[in-house]
């Protein structure tokens, strides 16, 4: 009778425990977004796979009782009302704690009021247009901003050319793009010969390139949103013979990403750029970031900057859940995303600046060189250790 006694407050002190470690537990939703389909889908596989690695490596280290839900969306491309009618199912049906994601600049910009309204924190895996932060108190960015390289690049090719060419994609990253290295580039004494916008959806270098060429500059600056579009323009200058009439080729990572730079080929050697990240650094915690891509994904694939993104946007979230032992709070997120750092980023040490909530990131001098008989980008300098936003700066000064 007492065995029976026992043996039922055991199973009812286990009920118990059940019960209660059930009524604690905590799933956080983090609604990603990014492009699966259209002309695009090769940068949002970046995203995807940066979030996929994340989770395989990290998605287990929560505090007991918590877990991570990732619910996927793809925006189609940079369609603003696609992405902004996504958002707004992921907050208003699927109840998300965070959102995260996007390729595109015109898609972060457009759901700008729904984080806001909604008090749904956003962080930032590549869209990088700068203002668009400046009105959007839950937003925050670990990605990049495009004066942050554009800018430095200005400067130090200024100190090796006398005239310059700016040729960028007619959106709003390629606006701020040569906007940025303009500045840069006259404050060294450079000139600029001319300027060309191009379009964003099936563009044609060619025209563009043969009016640089007539022109006879000493370097091309040059952006483009990253993927197909970097090797279409990679050739249209070799095509055009840009490199024999003696034009050098610079520009932010865009135009050499880690992930097309095999396809691009020989004509690719010797291209400068300034950016935040490179899959040839030999940093110890991106030649293990690397190897763990590789191991994922092939031996033959390379991760990119958007991947790299990706990465840090999910470990800073994490940062926040943890902090908050699974109860998040949009104020109390928030305000521990502006102090999110990381010395084991890919990257290097990278951080969220408190006043703007955009990133601060190392920016590095880079060469395209072979190494083992691959091209790679290979960091020759480092331009700043941690460099905020510069157009952040310069407005304030207007």
């Amino acid at each position: 009778m007492k065995l029976k006694r026992l043996s039922l407050s055991v199973i009812a002190a286990c009920a118990v425990m059940t019960f209660t470690a059930y009524c604690q537990a905590q799933t956080v939703k983090i609604g990603f977004l990014s492009t699966f389909s259209g002309p695009g889908a090769a940068q949002g596989d970046q995203l995807d796979k940066g979030v996929k690695l994340y989770m395989k490596l990290n998605g287990d280290k929560l505090p007991p009782g918590v877990k991570v839900e990732v619910i996927t969306r793809d925006d189609t491309g940079a369609v603003p009302d696609v992405a902004k009618r996504v958002a707004q199912e992921l907050i208003v049906r699927d109840k998300v704690d965070f959102l995260t994601g996007f390729v595109w600049t015109p898609n972060m910009a457009a759901i700008a009021p729904l984080t806001t309204e909604a008090k749904v924190p956003y962080v930032s895996m590549n869209a990088a247009g700068a203002r668009i932060m400046n009105n959007a108190p839950y937003m925050a960015r670990v990605s990049f901003t495009i004066w942050q390289s554009a800018y430095p690049l200005g400067q130090w090719a200024a100190k090796k050319y006398k005239k310059a060419y700016t040729a960028v994609t007619d959106f709003a990253p390629g606006h701020e793009a040569e906007e940025g290295f303009i500045k840069g580039f006259k404050e060294g004494g450079g000139e600029i010969l001319g300027s060309v916008r191009i379009p964003f959806a099936n563009p044609d270098f060619v025209p563009f390139m043969q009016r640089i060429k007539d022109a006879k500059p000493d370097v091309i600056f040059g952006f483009n949103p990253a993927g197909k579009s970097a090797t279409g323009m990679m050739k249209a200058y070799s095509d055009l013979d840009l490199p024999k009439a003696g034009i050098k080729y610079i520009g932010t990572g865009d135009i050499v990403t880690d992930e097309e730079l095999q396809g691009m080929g020989d004509v690719a050697l010797g291209v400068t750029t300034v950016h935040h990240y490179s899959a040839a650094s030999d940093r110890p915690a991106n030649k293990a970031f690397v190897a763990a891509y590789k191991k994922e994904f092939g031996e033959n694939l390379n991760p990119g900057f958007m991947v790299v993104g990706a990465w840090d946007a999910m470990d800073a979230i994490f940062h926040v859940i943890k902090e908050q032992n699974g109860k998040v709070d949009p104020d109390k997120s928030m305000e521990l995303l502006k102090k999110w750092k990381s010395t084991n980023s890919p990257r290097g040490n990278v951080s969220i600046d408190p006043e703007t909530r955009d990133v601060i990131n190392p920016e590095y001098l880079r060469e395209v060189r072979k190494v083992g008989g691959k091209l790679a980008n290979v960091e020759i300098e480092t331009i700043s250790a941690g460099i905020k936003d510069p157009m952040k700066e310069s407005d304030k000064k207007k």
